[in-house]
């Protein structure tokens, strides 16, 4: 399938949400000569497609992005996509300067594509009622968006009212995983099908689910391992790619190994045989009788948690602690990881006052206070 601007590029795009840090506490401190290094690595094989939005890394993503790409390589030379999240402008007077300050961040004068960020039913009316539809299509036609999207994060029947309300939606990202594509709370695949029904061209976000596919436990790595074809992290963004209607399936890389390893599978050949698809099945069936919790590292929680809970991180060491023999692993590197991460001013997972803000913008839907509870037994 062709992109939506009827140009074919490859279909790995680098999401820029999980940049290199210089802090590993510090979420906003991006180690730009690193970063400059897998861009470089990147462009270089032939990739060109980059995703940002304005809160990613609190506000220094788009940044980065200008010292480390839109510097150094010509405008024509790759694809930019940003977005308009609800929550960082109050009305509709601010969406013209919030675009302006993304552009300038940026250091372009247009973007390929802009999507209203996150749009789910809770936001929707808030995005309708201060005219972000009619506004980004006074954006295309001044040439400043060249497409218009949304970021969806809910229920297929959600994503259907929204395409009928909407036809100007061109291109729809969702989130889509081999471990979601039936799971209730995520919906991948009945979200899939929507597209399919309105014919809106599919990017694909977390397809290793925020680094779970891409660092299975020792018995479902395994089952990927004895096919000797790839990485965990191939599998995964191979089915993602593989499928008819997806045009760009995004990886949030963190180091330049990343780098290397995806774009040395994502160039062709994308699709799965029979073996490698009952592997996927069989790894699905493992992680279901795990019990690590399925957080993607969004952040979208801890940025508004009144005890400034780094949830995420938490959740990882949980997760890790399970990977390494279970709930009584003596582990000294998670628990010292833990340390770390309810150090200073950061709460412990038992900190938790149950206020659910973090369950209002959490995409995977977590009961996030329950699960932190049980993060509290395991360390505290």
């Amino acid at each position: 399938m062709l992109f939506p601007w009827n140009e074919k590029i490859k279909r790995l795009g680098f999401g820029c949400m999980r940049l290199p840090l210089l802090d590993p506490n510090d979420e906003s401190s991006i180690d730009i000569e690193k970063t400059k290094v897998m861009f470089d690595l990147f462009m270089e094989r032939g990739f060109s497609y980059f995703d940002t939005a304005h809160g990613y890394h609190r506000g220094a993503s788009e940044k980065a992005i200008k010292e480390a790409l839109t510097k150094r390589y010509p405008r024509n030379s790759y694809w930019l996509t940003d977005k308009l999240t609800s929550g960082l402008f109050s009305s509709h007077d601010e969406i013209r300067p919030y675009f302006q300050k993304q552009l300038e961040l940026l250091g372009v004068d247009y973007l390929d594509l802009y999507l209203l960020h996150a749009v789910n039913s809770r936001n929707l009316d808030f995005y309708e009622k201060e005219g972000c539809f009619e506004e980004c299509l006074k954006l295309k036609e001044e040439g400043k968006i060249h497409h218009l999207g949304i970021s969806f994060h809910d229920h297929a029947d959600v994503l259907e009212m929204i395409l009928k309300r909407h036809p100007e939606i061109e291109i729809v990202q969702i989130q889509f995983n081999y471990l979601d594509y039936l799971y209730v709370n995520v919906q991948s695949k009945k979200c899939y099908d929507i597209c399919v029904k309105y014919q809106k061209p599919i990017i694909v976000m977390e397809p290793v689910k925020g680094g779970i596919l891409a660092r299975l436990p020792k018995d479902a790595h395994q089952i990927f391992a004895s096919l000797n074809n790839g990485s965990d992290a191939s599998y995964a963004l191979r089915f993602a790619a593989s499928q008819n209607q997806v045009v760009m399936v995004l990886s949030g890389m963190s180091n330049l190994e990343q780098v290397k390893d995806n774009t040395s599978f994502m160039d062709e050949g994308l699709d799965l045989n029979e073996k490698e698809n009952e592997a996927i099945k069989n790894v699905v069936a493992q992680l279901r009788g795990e019990s690590l919790i399925p957080c993607t590292s969004c952040h979208y929680c801890s940025a508004g948690c009144p005890k400034k809970i780094m949830i995420p991180e938490l959740f990882s060491d949980y997760n890790n602690k399970l990977r390494n023999n279970g709930l009584n692993s003596k582990s000294s590197i998670d628990d010292k990881n833990y340390s770390l991460h309810t150090s200073d001013e950061h709460g412990k997972a038992n900190s938790c006052i149950n206020c659910r803000q973090c369950m209002k913008v959490c995409p995977q839907k977590l009961e996030i206070p329950t699960l932190l509870k049980k993060v509290s037994q395991m360390f505290d």
